[in-house]
């Protein structure tokens, strides 16, 4: 029966819970939210629109009711009004300027409040005619600048302006001689020229919406007296204001037109700070894009040509609409308490902030203070609920905040958050059981156990906001506690069952260790716990919890067990040093142990590395220690690097090992007069750890040179001369400033040294020019290098010789023979040595044409001391005289006595025909129709019989000197490849190409007659001659 009654009970309070939460959640109710708000409008008079609308839509429940104000009036929405409501929209029908121009506000309500929108403007855009009076006509002096004043008609907005010249389109550029003031409409031309005569009209603009309209002035005709060439210096005409206001974000244009003659140049520049990269200069113009804070001050435009300059200046100031910092938010207060609500803007000039409750001024009364963006409440009443808007504004604009406040009187209800049913404790541990019903007021809380009323005691606090905490549980706290609120409203209690559990121990604790980097470890962690609950491990090192899926692979579970946490860190680095917390976890308590873990490692950097103490070739340093990471510094290595590379390398130091208390050493052996960075890195048994930040840049002190120069030599050059040369010194070896090379050199044999100084370190040669120097003469030659420390040593004595002259002699027995139609060989007699005059290069054998001059000989060059030359390319059966000439670097000598030679008629044209073959045993005979050379041929000599049996055999060449040859075969022989050609004096003939088969007797001439190189050797039989060939012969 209790049961069932039970049952019964629990059935209707969930029931009670549903309707209650649908309820809540169906019957939600809020005050007028805008979601579209009226803009401002710019109606085209004379369009063919009948309405104009103005938009507002807010979200309410229930649903928001409309009206709208003009100028601080409601209207009427009469049955016969232009006015109607569409939604929230405001429609109105045939839009007159008189009547309809002005600000528009729309008001939303429901039962929750009433809201404002921002006020909207609606503004008629107009462009009217240019006057019709005729404009009177301008005369100017030819070279002078002139202004047309454009005088636009009445409008609105603003126009944009161009010119026209005699008739439309003809429109004037701006091409930096004229220009078109979008601010005035007027046209400046700075220099006139005789292309300017003509009428001149302005042309007017006006873009509203889609909708664009044009008006053009009256015609005035410019007229030039006779040319002014003189010319003057820029006089300003059109100017931006002394002041421009603009608001931040806006884009910022200033004008700057100029008369003069030349047409001159226009800048711009800021005078109170740096030119902003917004800016967009185009000569007569600057603008400003997005302008901020950051442009405003005082900005000059200067105008200059080559007579002279003008200027102007103007200052940019920047304001900037209302913008909020701070807003209000919808609020739920309990009836009786105390509210404070803020709002602040920014803007220039600074806003002024008022307030506004349910669309209405609201001011200072009884327990409401208002205090610009301050709004406060004593003792809120139900009354206080409903509509808040926060208004701030300034010249440039308004600005609204809303925000809905609900006053809530409500009777202690636990059915949103009630007691837990179910409060698992651990014993001896500690138990949180908070009692937060819903209320308004808040509700005063009493706790029982059971029908004990529980107070304050050294296990039992509740505190102020009602929550129950009770400590060192053990079994007996077991049982029903119940939290009872109450306020004026009414009263509400909630229970739950307290529940003792066995409490979580770490039975198996974590020990500290001392391991190595790079080393794996374990540590342990076992628990117990009661065997209800579900029990975690979780770990955490100097407090931080530990992340394994970010722990790039070092840390690990090491088991799956429940009751076992272990933890494996694999490959540790330093930073995993520091006291490691394991923690056993269940629902009502925890356990944790912890331990130390020291991971020693190579040093960290040292700190501080000063240089003191600098020299030439050393200087001291001086470091902190640093970490030792828990092993002890055993000794400090210095690295050093120079501006002429990045790479760090070892320096030598005093003493050579720094022991590892050391903080100071001596670098040595550095070179003089050089820019180092210095670092210093620690070790231990571990290994070398991170290297120090780098030292401040020092340069070391200047020193004389100790290396001498290298790469000494020369040679060359013109007549009388010496030039010596050598490789520039590196700034390494320089060792300071004012660096140069002392040369010194005599002519061998003699017993006075001659001395050059050759400034600059970058210096890599140096002539000597005498007359008496003759040519080819041998110089000694030493070098040393000096700065203005001193000199250096001196390099070893070389030999230098002075310039060469052509050769004084010419080869003799000069020979030429003519080798085939289009090739000789050409020899002589070589020049004597002790007659040259320099080193011989070589010999130029030339050659022309008899009948041809000298000057248009070809010419060859050996080189070395060859004494013969093969020429080709030569005219067949032509007469070619022949010289020789030695030639040495400084050119030719003087040539030999000329010989003559005359090249050999080149071989007949015509391949051999009515080539035939017969078979007789294991030999085939092949003959063909004899050639028989022209008057302008060279002799048939024999000829020349290249055979192949396929593609891929080795060829085989046969000379026969006559028409006709035996060639032995294999018995299978079924087919072959044969060229045959003449041979004469005059070289070879083309080729006739047969296909040998051996069922057939009669000629197959092949297609591709090309002849191509191929491997041979040559066979004498009978009358025929054999030959070993190796390599390649082209037929």
């Amino acid at each position: 029966m209790g049961g069932a009654a039970g049952f019964v009970c629990t059935s209707l309070a969930v029931v009670t819970c549903v309707v209650w939460c649908q309820a809540q959640s169906s019957t939600r109710t809020y005050g007028p939210v805008f979601e579209e708000q009226p803009a401002h409008t710019l109606f085209p008079e004379g369009s063919a629109e009948e309405k104009v609308t103005m938009a507002c839509r807010a979200r309410a429940s229930p649903p928001a009711t409309y009206r709208w104000k003009m100028n601080g009036t409601e209207l009427k929405m009469e049955p016969d009004s232009r006015y109607r409501l569409v939604a929230g929209d405001l429609v109105i029908s045939n839009p007159v300027k008189a009547k309809d121009a002005g600000s528009y506000q729309c008001v939303a309500s429901n039962s929750r409040g009433t809201v404002v929108s921002r006020e909207a403007s609606l503004r008629f855009g107009f462009l009217q005619e240019f006057s019709a009076e005729e404009r009177d006509p301008v005369k100017i002096t030819e070279g002078w600048g002139v202004m047309f004043a454009c005088s636009p008609p009445p409008h609105y907005p603003g126009l944009s302006y161009r010119w026209l010249l005699n008739e439309f389109p003809n429109f004037i550029p701006a091409d930096g001689r004229r220009f078109v003031s979008q601010t005035t409409g007027n046209l400046y031309i700075a220099k006139t020229e005789a292309s300017d005569l003509g009428n001149y009209s302005c042309f007017a603009t006006s873009h509203i919406d889609f909708i664009t309209k044009s008006v053009f002035s009256k015609f005035s005709r410019l007229s030039l007296a006779a040319e002014d060439a003189r010319q003057y210096a820029p006089s300003i005409k059109a100017r931006f204001p002394a002041d421009t206001y603009a608001l931040a974000g806006q884009m910022v244009t200033l004008e700057c037109f100029a008369f003069g003659n030349p047409v001159p140049r226009i800048k711009w520049r800021k005078l109170d700070g740096s030119q902003a990269s917004k800016w967009i200069s185009s000569e007569p113009l600057l603008q400003i894009q997005d302008v901020g804070f950051e442009d405003e001050g005082t900005y000059e435009c200067e105008a200059e040509n080559i007579k002279g300059r003008d200027t102007y200046q103007g200052r940019i100031i920047i304001q900037a609409q209302p913008e909020w910092l701070k807003v209000i938010t919808d609020t739920e207060a309990d009836i009786g308490s105390d509210l404070r609500w803020s709002c602040a803007a920014a803007g220039k000039p600074r806003p002024a902030v008022r307030w506004l409750r349910d669309g209405q001024p609201l001011t200072s009364q009884n327990r409401i203070e208002v205090s610009g963006g301050e709004l406060k409440f004593s003792k809120l009443v139900l009354e206080d609920s409903g509509m808040y808007q926060c208004v701030a504004e300034n010249k440039h604009g308004t600005v609204y905040a809303s925000a809905e406040l609900t006053v809530q009187a409500l009777a202690p209800d636990f059915r949103l958050n009630p007691v837990k049913r179910l409060i698992p404790a651990a014993r001896s541990g500690k138990v949180i059981i908070p009692c937060q019903p819903r209320a308004a007021p808040k509700a005063t809380v009493l706790w029982t156990k059971g029908t004990e009323l529980l107070i304050n005691s050294s296990r039992v606090t509740i505190t102020t906001d009602g929550t129950l905490i009770l400590q060192n549980i053990s079994k007996s706290d077991e049982g029903k506690y119940t939290c009872f609120a109450e306020n004026f409203m009414g009263k509400a209690n909630s229970t739950g069952i307290l529940s003792v559990r066995d409490a979580t121990k770490i039975t198996l604790a974590p020990s500290s260790a001392d391991i190595n980097v790079g080393e794996n470890l374990t540590l342990q962690c076992h628990a117990s716990h009661d065997p209800t609950m579900d029990l975690t491990f979780t770990w955490s090192l100097d407090d931080f919890p530990i992340d394994f899926d970010k722990s790039e692979g070092h840390y690990r579970r090491a088991s799956v067990k429940e009751a076992v946490g272990d933890l494996t860190i694999l490959n540790t680095q330093l930073k995993h040093s520091g006291r490691y917390t394991c923690t056993a976890q269940t629902v009502v308590d925890s356990a944790s142990e912890s331990a130390t873990l020291t991971v020693r490692g190579p040093p960290g950097p040292p700190g501080g590395v000063v240089v003191r103490d600098i020299g030439d070739t050393s200087v001291q340093l001086s470091w902190s220690r640093g970490f030792d990471n828990h092993s002890p510094i055993a000794r400090y290595l210095v690295e050093a690097r120079t501006l002429l590379s990045n790479k760090w390398k070892q320096m030598r130091t005093n003493p050579v090992n720094i022991e590892g208390n050391a903080e100071t050493a001596q670098v040595v052996n550095l070179i003089p007069w050089m820019d180092y960075e210095f670092r210093v890195l620690a070790s231990n048994i571990l290994g070398v750890g991170e290297p120090s930040l780098p030292s401040s840049k020092i340069r070391t002190k200047e020193a004389a040179p100790t290396v001498a120069p290298s790469g000494l030599g020369g040679g060359g050059g013109a007549p009388n001369e010496l030039i010596i040369n050598w490789t520039p010194t590196l700034r390494d070896y320089q060792n300071g400033d004012g660096f140069g090379y002392i040369l010194s050199f005599r002519k061998k044999g003699t017993q006075g040294w001659l001395t050059a100084r050759v400034p600059h370190a970058e210096s890599l040669h140096y002539v000597y020019r005498n007359e008496s120097i003759g040519p080819y003469t041998p110089f000694e030659v030493k070098i040393k290098a000096y700065n203005r420390k001193g000199e250096g040593p001196e390099s070893l004595t070389a030999i230098v010789y002075s310039a060469e002259e052509e050769p004084k002699v010419a080869p003799f027995r000069v020979t030429a023979k003519a080798v085939l139609s289009s090739e000789m060989d050409v020899s002589w007699e070589p020049v004597e040595q002790g007659d040259m005059t320099g080193v011989l290069l070589g010999y130029e054998i030339r050659y022309w044409k008899d009948g041809d001059k000298e000057e248009a000989a070809d010419r060859v060059r050996t080189a070395g001391l060859v004494t013969s030359a093969h020429v080709t390319g030569l005219n067949p059966n032509t007469k070619y005289h022949v010289s020789v000439r030695a030639y040495n670097r400084a050119g030719t000598g003087p040539p030999s006595p000329s010989t003559n030679v005359t090249t050999t008629k080149p071989p007949p044209r015509r391949p051999p025909g009515n080539i035939s073959w017969t078979f007789s045993g294991s030999t085939v005979s092949i003959k063909w129709d004899p050639v028989v050379a022209h008057a302008d041929e060279s002799a048939v000599t024999g000829y020349k019989m290249l055979y192949r049996q396929d593609s891929h055999s080795a060829p085989t060449l046969y000379l026969a000197s006559k028409s006709r040859i035996d060639i032995p075969v294999p018995e299978d022989f079924t087919h072959a490849f044969v060229q045959i050609r003449v041979t004469g004096p005059g070289g070879d003939g083309v080729p006739a190409e047969v296909h040998i088969l051996r069922n057939s007797g009669t000629s197959m001439m092949v297609e591709d007659s090309v002849t191509r190189p191929v491997p041979h050797a040559v066979i004498v039989a009978n009358s025929l001659v054999m030959l070993a060939l190796i390599g390649y012969l082209e037929l």
